[in-house]
């Protein structure tokens, strides 16, 4: 082990809280740390001194039985619709370039983090990780930022930040000095489930009610009033906790998606959390466990005795065809589920795109003629329109041109996301806005 490896400072540690992360184009580490690297694609930068949002996920891996303990980095970052990842696992001793710190205890072997370790944090500090944005981005100046407390880097002799300014080498790579993140050790041989409970009567449930009155003005209700009239947790006074065999209350945390349920429901929820209370509507209540990860979903519907007789609205919508095969995001642009929309396939969106804190534009898909919460990468649809740097042919396959049209230099042409790896090893973006097989070479943008 590498003793010269610096860890984070005090008063920086002091910003990285517990959680898991996600973050950008292809990581590269020491040979001897990685056991897998998958290279996903890489991203076009959109002009020098761009921002680019890095999104790391971090996990930790208790030793269960015959089971090692074990790392796993993933990275991934998004520029104008196209994603690149990267990811890597470490062996269960530390390699050179990464360290396990327990407090201030280094863990030199990972094997000691047993079940019995799994809710705790640990931090972990990286060495030398690589991101590749690809040579088309070569030379130019970005700014990594990681728009979390969770995790921070330092390029070289630079401070440790949670955004960092580099300058990418003629490759367009980057070597980030060092990365330190909180990991919470999770034990996911351990099947145990999460369950939840009336605290009145330590019964297990599997729904609530309650009612709730709206006030005098317009019938409104705000949303901080209904998640404090179902107080959860172990504590005297609470109506509802959740409880795993072999874990005390800590390891036991709670959440809520009351914003959306209403949202969904047609109901309006302004800034301030307030909104027109329906004589009923349902939310759920999550607990999910710190050393597994499972989680338990308490369904509570409040009745409105002096609620409003709301006919949720159908919402203006529009059908779109798909162009690229989409997943489904959240509100905060994490991916929802592994359900997809293929290509050629129609969806049903609202009428305008959302553009997210990731600087991306996205369609929000309605059913039922209501808002879902779920939403889908705008490039899959509208895609991104790209100009020439050289002339280009229209290809069907690796192989066979699709016709004999030739695309000139400087000719803005529409791409529909991300791009396709064909046999020969080349990456391809689909072009025209039908089922044809048209691609055209992702070097000719570059």
């Amino acid at each position: 082990m590498k003793k010269n490896l610096r860890i984070v400072s005090v008063a920086a540690a002091a910003l990285l809280a517990v959680a898991p992360v996600a973050a950008s184009a292809v990581s590269t580490v020491n040979a001897d740390a990685v056991t897998s690297v998958d290279h996903l694609g890489s991203v076009t930068l959109p002009n020098n001194g761009a921002v680019v949002n890095v999104k790391p996920n971090i996990s930790l891996n208790t030793k269960a039985g015959s089971v090692d303990a074990a790392i796993s980095v993933s990275f991934s970052a998004t520029v104008n619709g196209t994603t690149a990842n990267a990811n890597f696992s470490v062996n269960h001793t530390n390699p050179s370039n990464i360290q396990l710190f327990k407090g201030s205890e280094e863990i030199k072997d990972l094997n000691k983090v047993t079940e019995a370790d799994a809710g705790q944090t640990y931090k972990v500090s990286m060495t030398n990780v690589g991101l590749n944005f690809g040579s088309q981005n070569a030379n130019k100046k970005v700014t990594l930022s990681f728009g979390s407390d969770n995790w921070a880097a330092h390029n070289m002799t630079d401070a440790m930040k949670h955004s960092v300014e580099v300058k990418l080498d003629k490759n367009g790579v980057v070597n980030l000095a060092q990365v330190v993140m909180d990991v919470t050790a999770k034990d996911f041989a351990n099947p145990t489930v999460v369950t939840w409970h009336n605290a009145t009567t330590g019964a297990a449930v599997s729904s609530a009610n309650i009612q709730l009155y709206a006030g005098a003005d317009a019938g409104k209700m705000n949303v901080s009033q209904v998640i404090n009239a179902v107080p959860v947790g172990e504590t005297k006074g609470n109506a509802y906790y959740a409880t795993q065999l072999g874990s005390d209350a800590s390891a036991i945390s709670y959440s809520n998606n009351l914003k959306e349920a209403l949202k969904a429901a047609g109901v309006e929820v302004d800034a301030q959390g307030w909104f027109v209370a329906p004589k009923s509507f349902t939310f759920n209540l999550i607990a999910t466990s710190k050393k597994n990860d499972a989680t338990a979903t308490l369904p509570v519907t409040v009745n409105v005795p002096n609620g409003k007789d709301v006919t949720p609205a159908t919402v203006p919508s529009q059908s779109k065809t798909i162009m690229h095969n989409a997943y489904f995001y959240d509100k905060d642009a994490k991916r929802v589920g592994t359900d997809k929309v293929t290509r050629y396939n129609t969806v049903t969106v609202a009428m305008n795109k959302t553009k997210f804190s990731n600087g991306i534009e996205y369609y929000e898909v309605v059913e039922n003629g209501k808002l879902s919460g779920k939403y889908i990468n705008a490039d899959n649809i509208d895609g991104t329109k790209r100009t020439l740097k050289h002339n280009a042919y229209v290809y069907r396959s690796s192989k066979k041109r699709a016709n004999k049209v030739v695309l000139k230099k400087g000719e803005t042409v529409t791409t529909y996301g991300g791009s396709y790896t064909f046999k020969n090893g080349k990456k391809y973006y689909k072009i025209g806005n039908d089922t044809k097989k048209t691609y055209v070479k992702v070097s000719n943008f570059d």
